[in-house]
């Protein structure tokens, strides 16, 4: 087993550098829907992307499913990449866009809530063990890897299991000519939660006007962190530390999965204004949004609640509640 984990540890594909070696340009440099200068705010720029969650392999967790696997190194960079991209929607939702995250200094309440929702336990709503398990619907054993579109279900169940009241919108796609249209949506839509791609490294948490993006790596495997006898969790391993990486955007799988967080219905409407504007204008389109749910998809059924009591969704509901959206009256988005 420990070969196997050594393989995977602290993996680096030879597409990348490191943000350190960044030319000194007059570039804008987008993050998640905040853009920065990077000749004159490269310090603002880091903090920025330091603030995000960094959830990456672990081990010495407990098994999933008590026989199961207790590291997910090798099999859940895509469940990591899909815990990103949902805390980045929680931290909008509970804390702002503009939180910032600094090293040793004590946190909000509800950044530790949130934190604690992704422990690698069975009985924390967002933890491996529950995203692992509800992929079993999906048709994936637990240990065997996920794709963007799998992750994107897997999210959209959970979400539902909390009730949320804000929307995060995952678009999965899987085709050749998308390249073009997703740096466009990552610079034209100010909503961004995170991005996962199909080939590694798979969290892409930024994009410039050079066509590179900057990116948080799940393939380094870490030691399992739990909760403190004080209720707080030591969070210095769920953030990126070092200098960030980037890669050239052509060396992107196009099988990817975009997040958009809504908090409220005018926002869901703004963006889809935006998409039907600015991306779906195009002959060649990534993917659709249509008024109702197709007559020849099959009726959406809910999916049933996992067996655990999960800790985590008490927080989501009892924060303050916004207009519900009437998802029947806006969009059905269609990937293609």
């Amino acid at each position: 087993m420990e070969s196997v984990l050594s393989k995977y540890e602290n993996q680096i594909t030879i597409f990348t550098d490191y943000l350190e070696e960044y030319p000194d340009t007059d570039e804008l440099v987008w993050i998640l829907g905040k853009q920065h200068l990077l000749k004159t705010e490269k310090s603002k720029l880091l903090s920025d992307i330091s603030a995000r969650l960094w959830f990456t392999y672990r081990r010495k967790f407990s098994p999933i499913g008590g026989t199961g696997p207790s590291s997910d190194a090798g099999w859940g960079c895509m469940l990591r990449c899909g815990q990103m991209m949902l805390a980045q929607a929680l931290i909008c939702r509970h804390l702002g866009r503009d939180w910032s995250w600094e090293k040793q200094k004590e946190q909000p309440k509800e950044y530790q809530r949130i934190l604690q929702c992704f422990l690698d336990r069975k009985d924390c709503c967002y933890s491996i063990h529950q995203m692992a398990q509800m992929g079993v619907g999906e048709g994936k054993s637990i240990g065997e890897w996920f794709g963007p579109n799998t992750v994107a279900q897997v999210l959209k169940k959970l979400a539902l299991f909390d009730e949320w009241n804000s929307l995060a919108v995952y678009v999965s796609m899987d085709n050749t000519v998308v390249i073009e249209d997703i740096k466009k949506m990552c610079r034209v839509l100010p909503l961004s939660a995170d991005t996962a791609g199909d080939r590694p490294p798979d969290s892409l948490t930024a994009s410039n006007q050079s066509d590179e993006l900057i990116f948080l790596d799940p393939h380094t495997t870490q030691t399992f962190v739990d909760t403190e006898e004080n209720g707080t969790v030591n969070d210095q391993t769920f953030h990126c530390l070092q200098s960030p990486q980037r890669m050239n955007i052509l060396n992107l799988d196009p099988s990817v999965a975009l997040g958009f967080f809504c908090k409220e219905e005018k926002d869901f409407d703004n963006w889809c204004s935006l998409v039907q504007k600015e991306i779906l204008k195009e002959n060649l389109r990534m993917f659709e949004l249509v008024q109702k749910h197709p007559s020849h998809w099959p009726p959406f059924v809910p999916p049933a609640k996992p067996e655990v009591t999960t800790t985590g969704a008490e927080f989501i509901d009892s924060t303050e509640q916004l207009e519900e959206f009437d998802l029947e009256e806006d969009f059905e988005i269609l990937s293609v």
